[in-house]
């Protein structure tokens, strides 16, 4: 049994989520709502993760330290550094579960936003949800995608600069530089480019979640000093 059958419940249940609200409001709207809603409900999770990462960035110092007194004996630097996680009772990959387990929700949006159902044959602004932007024709078209575009454009700077600052805190407490460091903040904008091979619908959802992520962040890392590692928005 592949992934997407697995899913395929899941994204039967969301449709006639959306389905529903969509009675009572534009198709778009209804997209937008549900997506919001679901990133609420996951959002302990993305409290859990945020707590993992910071109690990271926390020892990322005394692991760098560790790392280069012990540089010539990498086992005695496994050992040191697993003495270090047991004593200050944080492990290593703490933080990755939560976010791990919130892929299959946004896999199951993704599905229902690009594949072709009942819900893209509504509009935004006159034009249908299921439109690719190779398909697209007239001003108006053009212009719609040009708004999501330019959404997804501004909140990849935001994450961007959030990366840079991120790749620059963790280059001051590592002894060498981790390969692909500097390539890692232009990930950033992945989804502006990742939106030009989607229909409407697709793009509106990651405009949508983008925007909740870079919120989401910012709130759970105020006041903090710390900047997350991960920037790029789900």
């Amino acid at each position: 049994m592949s992934v997407l059958s697995v899913l395929d419940p899941a994204v039967t249940v969301a449709h006639a989520v959306v389905s529903s609200i969509a009675q009572v409001l534009p198709t778009a709207l209804a997209i937008v709502l549900f997506v919001l809603a679901v990133r609420l409900c996951l959002h302990p999770l993305a409290r859990a993760a945020a707590r993992g990462e910071k109690a990271r960035s926390k020892l990322a110092p005394k692991v760098a330290e560790l790392n280069t007194k012990h540089k010539n004996n990498p086992e005695k630097a496994r050992e040191a550094l697993a003495e270090l996680y047991r004593k200050e009772q944080v492990s290593p990959f703490a933080g990755c579960l939560p976010m791990l387990v919130q892929i299959p929700f946004f896999s199951v949006m993704y599905r229902l936003f690009t594949t072709p159902n009942d819900l893209l044959d509504h509009t935004l602004f006159g034009v249908p949800l299921g439109l690719h932007i190779g398909n697209a024709h007239g001003a108006g078209q053009f212009a719609v995608f040009a708004v999501l575009e330019a959404g997804l454009a501004a909140v990849g700077y935001v994450n961007y600069r959030r990366a840079r600052r991120a790749a620059a805190a963790a280059a001051a407490t590592q002894a060498t530089p981790q390969p692909g460091a500097a390539l890692m903040p232009y990930l950033s904008f992945a989804s502006v480019l990742f939106a030009l091979l989607v229909p409407v619908a697709a793009a509106l959802y990651l405009v949508t979640t983008s925007v909740w992520s870079a919120s989401e962040r910012a709130w759970l890392y105020r006041g903090t000093g710390q900047v997350p590692a991960t920037a790029l928005a789900v």
